[in-house]
């Protein structure tokens, strides 16, 4: 056998080589219309995709938060005493690797780059405390010059680790990045020196898969207003491209050089307002959008008036225009409609329990499924046996797993397994 070659597969001639679309998942959110991929972006979206395994959810999500942060402060739409600025959190949710989240935000990190130099020094990553995010973009004080540029886009590819954080006692990165979504001025009052931060801009991307959002989502996150101030969006490797695409596949579009002065409009654009036309269709969709939903998913989409408004907002400042329209509520609609359904399928069973979604993720690992004495083992045998049944009758509660009993000569012994499509 030495140096014989064995061909599994002939590729096809390069000019015939075409992607291999991978198919839908069971279950995955509908997609969403194409007004969702509106103007400048779209354009964009449309130039990338044939060229990468991407998403493009993922590069439109990407780019609308990555080009909101480089917007800053200079821009607005105003309800009541509220200003909504361009600033939004979004969390893509899919398979570790094989979403490709990282591959999308390289080719929106390139465009960006291009379209403004300043970007680099205003993009980091590492949410551990409010601490360290507010020491980033703090205001001057004594000697210190505190930060030059307000404008922050935080991306965390590891997202799981900011859930983590914000749970735990005395953290103060929950109610930090609350108000930073909010536009509020920042503060620390735990330090000898205290840091404050007034008119800071931190815009937020962050990765995780569908197991670690479940599993490290708490109740009390869901309820204190914490994750329905991001947008959710399902994500998921679309094709396979065995050679790759361009690797980049916006070289001489011009669209760099189009953003560029796009931006530069929009950092000083001021108020923007709802021309006729938008404001009839915004009376229209305001009270669908503050109609409170059902369990968890309710309160994962309890902004929805604001988060559809910050869109448009968005699609409204890329487009060139000091008006929102139409077209840009309609795109806006779009996307919030699609991170809806992606937050419906991401946490729509979750039961909100750290607890039952260990133990549930170890059941969907063994098919065969677990006793009771090996979710003790499982969870370490240091969690009290009343803390391990609340666990499991969460999750059979909430129809993700079942419970099966064989008589034996004495206690009966107790089998659980999980379900393979919880019920809707």
């Amino acid at each position: 056998m030495t140096g014989e070659i064995i061909t599994l597969f002939e590729p096809p001639p390069i000019a015939q080589a075409v992607p291999i679309t991978v198919a839908t998942p069971a279950g995955w959110p509908a997609p969403p219309t194409a007004s969702a991929f509106h103007g400048l972006p779209g354009q964009v979206v449309e130039k990338i995709a044939p060229h990468t395994e991407a998403d493009p959810l993922a590069i439109l999500a990407q780019l609308l938060v990555a080009c909101g942060a480089l917007i800053g402060r200079g821009a607005h739409f105003q309800v009541e005493a509220t200003l909504h600025h361009p600033n939004e959190f979004v969390v893509l949710v899919g398979d570790s690797a094989k979403a490709r989240k990282g591959s999308s935000f390289d080719h929106v990190a390139r465009l960006l780059s291009q379209a403004d130099p300043a970007f680099p020094s205003r993009l980091t990553t590492g949410l551990s405390s409010g601490e360290g995010l507010i020491w980033a973009v703090r205001d001057p004080q004594g000697p210190d010059p505190g930060a030059l540029d307000k404008r922050l886009l935080v991306v965390e590819p590891e997202f799981a680790s900011v859930l983590k954080s914000t749970g735990r006692e005395l953290s103060t990165l929950s109610p930090t990045l609350r108000s930073a979504w909010d536009g509020r001025p920042l503060a620390l009052l735990t330090r000898t020196a205290p840091a404050r931060a007034t008119s800071a801009h931190i815009s937020i991307i962050g990765h995780i898969t569908q197991t670690e959002l479940r599993r490290h989502t708490t109740t009390v996150e869901i309820a204190n207003g914490f994750l329905n101030r991001f947008l959710f969006a399902a994500v998921r490797r679309v094709k396979l491209l065995p050679e790759g695409g361009d690797p980049d596949p916006l070289k001489g579009s011009g669209l760099a050089r189009y953003l560029q002065r796009v931006l530069k409009h929009a950092q000083t654009a001021g108020q923007l307002t709802l021309d006729p036309d938008a404001r009839e269709l915004w009376w229209h969709l305001y009270p669908q959008l503050t109609q409170p939903g059902d369990g968890l998913v309710g309160h994962l989409t309890a902004r929805a008036e604001a988060h559809t408004i910050r869109l448009a907002l968005l699609y409204a400042l890329l487009d060139g225009h000091k008006k929102i329209q139409s077209e840009h509520l309609n795109a806006a609609l779009a996307l919030w409609d699609y991170a809806a359904r992606s937050a419906t399928w991401a946490l729509g069973q979750a039961t909100g329990d750290p607890v039952a979604e260990h133990i549930h993720a170890a059941l969907a690992r063994s098919p065969a499924g677990l006793t009771r004495t090996q979710i003790r083992d499982l969870c370490q045998r240091n969690l009290p046996a009343d803390r391990v049944e609340q666990a499991l009758a969460t999750l059979a509660a909430a129809g993700r797993a079942h419970r099966h009993r064989t008589l034996t000569g004495g206690r009966p012994a107790e089998h659980w397994t999980a379900h393979a499509t919880p019920p809707r």
